[in-house]
C-alpha cells in the first residue's frame, strides 16, 4: 500500500478534474439557467456567453464571482441576510459545517436583467477604504468578510450624486497620481456604472412585464409614429397617444445609451457577424422600421417568464430562441457552449490547488527523505501540468490566438514554462528540488494571474491588449519566446533561493546537493539567455514592421535588454572564474529583480508603446518581492561560519576574490 498511495492520490485529483467536465443541467421543472448562461452576446469586441459576462462583471463589482445569500447576524444567528439583525458577516473560516446558499454568476445576471429591485438588495459592492466609508456614512451597514465590507445598491443609492460628482473630478487626475482614497472611489464608481448599465441592458429597470409591454408598444407603434410626425410638422395630433408613445420610447432611448452587453445578434440580410446591437438600439431601429425585431421579443419573453416565476414558459422561450440562433449563428452558439465549459472546468484554479499540495509533499520529503513523498509530489506536479496545459490550449482555441495575448495570459504561460523546466530538472536529478521549484513557481504565477484578473478594468481575461498585437505570427514567435525567457530566468532565481535558504538555515545543503543546484542554475541561465536574446531580436523585427523602427529605447524594450545583458553577465562571470557556486546564486537572485521589473515594473511607468495599463496595485508587492531578494542576496554573502551547512563548496565562495579561472560547464 505504501508504494501505491502516490498513484491513488494522483488518481483522486485526476478523477475530480475529469468529473468537473461532466455536462450539467438543471432539473426539468426548474429554470434552465445553465442553458441560458450559454447564450452568446458581444462584449468588449468578442462574442462570449452570458456566463462569462456575469463572471467578468462580478469581478469588476465585487472582486470575485461569489454572491452569497446567507451568513452570520448578531448574537451568532445564521440565515438569510434580509432576516438577520446587524452586524452581518459572511461565513467564518472555522464554520465548516455551514453551506451558505449562493447565486451562480449567470443566475445573478439574469436577476439583474429581469428583477432589478431584488438585485438591488444583494451585498455585492466592495468598499474597504475607511475614509470612503466615512464619507458615504456606511460604517453601520454592509456585510463584513475578513476585514472587507460589501454593500448593496440600495445602501449606496442615497450617495449616487455625490459619487458621480467626485468621480468626475478624480477622473481628471492621471491614474498613477491618484491617492488610495481616489483609487478606491474610482473602483467603486466603475462597479456602480457596470451594474447600472447591466440593469438597463435587457429591459428598462422599471419594467415589470417587458414581453407584454412590447406587445402593447408594437400595437401602438403605427399610430404613435403618426402622432410624432404630426407634432414635428406642427399639425394637430392626439396628445394622449403622443404621451403614451413617448412613455415607451424614452426608456428605450436611454437603454440605447446605457446598455452594456450587445444582446441582439445580426440576423437580418446584409448584416455582418460583428453587427451586434444592444436592446435599446434594436428597439430604436424597430421604431424607425415600424417593427420590433424577433430577437428582442425572445429576450423579453425570457425576462418576463423569469420575473414572474414561470419556469415552463422560460424553458419554452429558451428552447425556441436557441433553435432560432442555431440556424443563423451556429458558430456563436457553439462558442458560447465551449466557453461555458471552460468556465466550469476552472483549469488554472485546479492546477493552483494541486501545485500547493505537491509543494507541501515535496518540502516534507526533505524533512524525512521519504521517497514516496517525493514521488507523490512529482506525479501531482505532472498532473497539474497536464491540467495547466489543457487550460492553455483551451484558451488558445477559444481566442484563436497563441498562448500570450495580455498580461494575465503571460503570467499563466510563465508559470507553465517554469513547471516544464522544473519537471525536467526533477527527471534528471531526482532530488525533490525540481518538484519544489515547479510547484512553487507554478502556484505563485497562477496567484499573480488570479489577482491580475481581479484588477482588470473589464474583468475579461481573454481581451486583447492592443491592436498592434493583432498579429498571430508575432504573438506566436516574439511574445511566446521572450515569455519563456522570463520563466526560465525566474526558475534560475528560485533555485538560487533554495540554495541560500537550505545553506543558511539547514544542514541539508551537502556538497552533492550544492553542486547539483549549481549545475541546474548554470544550465537554466544558458537556456534563458538564448530565449531572451532571440525573443528580443524578434521583438525588434516586429517593432520595425509595426512602428517603423527596430529599437526605440521604450521601457519594455529596455527591460527585455536588461534580462539578456544580466544573463550574459552571469555566464561571463562564471566562465571567467569571477564567481563560483555562491556568487552564481547571488547573481541569479538579482536576476529575479531584473525580470520582475521587465515583466511588471515597466507597466507601472504608464509610458511607452508597450504600456498596457498602469498597475499601481502591484507596486507594493513588487517592492516586497525585490526587498526579499535583496535580503536573500545579503544572506548569500554571509561568511561561512554563519551557514548551518558548514564549510565546503557550498559555503567556501563568497565572491570573485581568489576564484580560479573556470571552464564552461555543461549542466
Amino acid at each position: 500500500m505504501k508504494k501505491h498511495w502516490p498513484w491513488l492520490l494522483v488518481a483522486l485529483f485526476a478523477f475530480e478534474a475529469a468529473y468537473s467536465l461532466k455536462p450539467r443541467s438543471d432539473k426539468p421543472d426548474a429554470f434552465q439557467i445553465r442553458e441560458w448562461a450559454k447564450l452568446p452576446a458581444l462584449v468588449n469586441g468578442r462574442v462570449q456567453p452570458f456566463d462569462s459576462i456575469a463572471r467578468n462583471s462580478l469581478v469588476i463589482i465585487r472582486g470575485n464571482t461569489d454572491v452569497p445569500l446567507e451568513g452570520n447576524g448578531a448574537n451568532g444567528a445564521w440565515g438569510r441576510w434580509e432576516s438577520l439583525p446587524a452586524p452581518l458577516t459572511e461565513r467564518k473560516w472555522y464554520q465548516f459545517s455551514k453551506r451558505p446558499a449562493k447565486l451562480k454568476p449567470a443566475e445573478w445576471l439574469l436577476e439583474v436583467f429581469s428583477k432589478a429591485e431584488l438585485a438591488d438588495t444583494r451585498p455585492i459592492f466592495l468598499i474597504h477604504h475607511p475614509e470612503l466609508l466615512g464619507e458615504l456614512k456606511l460604517q453601520a451597514k454592509g456585510v463584513e468578510r475578513s476585514g472587507l465590507r460589501y454593500y448593496s445598491f440600495n445602501d449606496l443609492k442615497p450617495n449616487l450624486s455625490l459619487m458621480d460628482r467626485e468621480s468626475k473630478q478624480v477622473g481628471q487626475i492621471k491614474q498613477e497620481l491618484r491617492t488610495p482614497y481616489q483609487r478606491s472611489l474610482m473602483s467603486l464608481s466603475n462597479g456602480l456604472q457596470t451594474y447600472m448599465r447591466l440593469k438597463n441592458s435587457l429591459q428598462p429597470e422599471s419594467s415589470r412585464d417587458f414581453a407584454a409591454e412590447l406587445v402593447q408598444f408594437e400595437k401602438l407603434l403605427p399610430a404613435g409614429l403618426r402622432a410624432v410626425r404630426a407634432q414635428q410638422d406642427g399639425q394637430p395630433f392626439d396628445q394622449k397617444l403622443y404621451d403614451q408613445f413617448l412613455g415607451y420610447a424614452e426608456p428605450y432611448a436611454m437603454m440605447a445609451q446605457m446598455a452594456f452587453p450587445l444582446l441582439i445578434p445580426p440576423t437580418q440580410p446584409g448584416q455582418k457577424p460583428a453587427d451586434w446591437a444592444n436592446t435599446g438600439q434594436a428597439l430604436m431601429d424597430g421604431i424607425r422600421g415600424g417593427e420590433i425585431p424577433a430577437t428582442v421579443h425572445a429576450h423579453a419573453a425570457l425576462a418576463s417568464a423569469y420575473a414572474q416565476d414561470r419556469p415552463a414558459d422560460f424553458n419554452r422561450a429558451l428552447a425556441d430562441y436557441r433553435a432560432f440562433l442555431a440556424g443563423k449563428l451556429a458558430t456563436e452558439v457553439k462558442k458560447g457552449r465551449q466557453e461555458s465549459l471552460f468556465n466550469q472546468f476552472l483549469p488554472f484554479y485546479r492546477s493552483m490547488m494541486i501545485y500547493v499540495i505537491a509543494l507541501i509533499l515535496a518540502a516534507a520529503s526533505w524533512l524525512n527523505w521519504s521517497v514516496n513523498l517525493n514521488r507523490a509530489a512529482y506525479r501531482l506536479v505532472s498532473l497539474a501540468l497536464v491540467i495547466h496545459t489543457v487550460g492553455l490550449l483551451f484558451r488558445m482555441f477559444l481566442e484563436g490566438r497563441p498562448p500570450v495575448t495580455n498580461l494575465y495570459s503571460s503570467a499563466i504561460f510563465v508559470g507553465w514554462g517554469a513547471v516544464v523546466l522544473g519537471l525536467v530538472l526533477e527527471r534528471i536529478f531526482r532530488n525533490g528540488i525540481g518538484s519544489v521549484t515547479a510547484s512553487a513557481v507554478g502556484f505563485i504565477t497562477l496567484i499573480i494571474a488570479h489577482h491580475l484578473a481581479q484588477t482588470s478594468a473589464t474583468g475579461d481575461t481573454m481581451e486583447m491588449m492592443r491592436a498592434v498585437l493583432d498579429t498571430n505570427f508575432w504573438l506566436a514567435t516574439h511574445v511566446t519566446i521572450i515569455t519563456i525567457g522570463y520563466s526560465s530566468t525566474f526558475i534560475a532565481g528560485f533555485l538560487a533561493m533554495i540554495y541560500v535558504l537550505r545553506g543558511v538555515f539547514t544542514r541539508t545543503l551537502d556538497e552533492a546537493t550544492a553542486k547539483a543546484l549549481s549545475r541546474m542554475v548554470y544550465g537554466i541561465v544558458c537556456f534563458s539567455t538564448l530565449f531572451s536574446f532571440v525573443g528580443t531580436i524578434l521583438g525588434g523585427i516586429w517593432a520595425d514592421q509595426s512602428w517603423g523602427r527596430f529599437w526605440g529605447w521604450d521601457p519594455k524594450e529596455n527591460g527585455a535588454l536588461l534580462i539578456v545583458v544580466w544573463n550574459a553577465l552571469i555566464l561571463h562571470a562564471r566562465w571567467g572564474g569571477m564567481v563560483r557556486e555562491r556568487g552564481l546564486m547571488n547573481l541569479a537572485l538579482f536576476g529575479n529583480i531584473v525580470t520582475a521589473w521587465s515583466w511588471f515594473g515597466t507597466n507601472m511607468l504608464g509610458v511607452g508603446l508597450h504600456s498596457y495599463g498602469f498597475m499601481d496595485a502591484a507596486f507594493k508587492w513588487l517592492m516586497i518581492f525585490n526587498i526579499s531578494q535583496l535580503i536573500l542576496i545579503a544572506l548569500g554573502c554571509l561568511p561561512e561560519r554563519f551557514w548551518k551547512s558548514g564549510k565546503g563548496p557550498a559555503a567556501s565562495d563568497s565572491g570573485p576574490t581568489g576564484a580560479a579561472p573556470m571552464k564552461p560547464q555543461v549542466a
